[in-house]
């Protein structure tokens, strides 16, 4: 299958966010903080007007239809001594439920990190399953010696240098990432946006 990157536009956004949706709506789906409906297209919408970078901002096209997304946005790491180091975080990143499993999530998860190096950014700390993003050389963000923001690690919060030694600065920080995240929240934005889908 031959995947094709570029950078989303204008005219991109309403089949990213359907997509979106649809990767995120599946049986069994434990529903973000009770809204009942998936939340991550409405995440997309937001990024693209608050914290997304949209340089970094990818869709993948096979035969030339739009059938994955993948978004990053600006985070920061605050240091013990008041200063705060700019990290990129990323996601949701979605693709076809009929096309997952079959290089479309990597292809785009690889370019948005070669991406991220050529535009000069330094890391990537993000939230994700432990099991799957090592293979692109993340690790637990411990080994950084960076925290979430509540003081916490864990196997699925996650870290990677873009450039050898930029973290190191990092050491005893804590990670804060764009409120569109805090499901409590948003929750009745996300109902309202969701009601143009159905």
């Amino acid at each position: 299958m031959d995947i094709v990157v570029r950078t989303e536009e204008v005219k991109d956004y309403r089949r990213v966010e359907e997509i979106t949706r649809e990767a995120f709506s599946y049986p069994g789906r434990i529903e973000r903080g009770g809204i009942g409906s998936p939340y991550e297209h409405w995440m997309v919408n937001e990024l693209r007007k608050r914290d997304g970078i949209k340089e970094l901002s990818l869709v993948a096209e096979v035969d030339g239809q739009v059938v994955g997304h993948i978004i990053c946005s600006n985070a920061v790491v605050e240091i013990p001594d008041g200063r705060k180091l700019q990290v990129l975080d990323f996601g949701p990143i979605s693709v076809l439920p009929q096309l997952q499993r079959q290089g479309v999530g990597k292809t785009l998860i690889q370019a948005m990190i070669n991406n991220a190096k050529e535009l000069g950014y330094g890391a990537i700390i993000f939230f994700g399953r432990p099991e799957y993003y090592p293979q692109f050389g993340f690790v637990e963000a411990a080994e950084y010696g960076v925290t979430d923001c509540n003081g916490e690690n864990y196997q699925a919060f996650m870290a990677m240098e873009l450039s050898e030694g930029y973290l190191a600065e990092a050491l005893g920080g804590k990670y804060y990432e764009s409120d569109i995240y805090e499901d409590s929240k948003n929750r009745e934005a996300v109902k309202v946006f969701d009601q143009a889908f159905r």
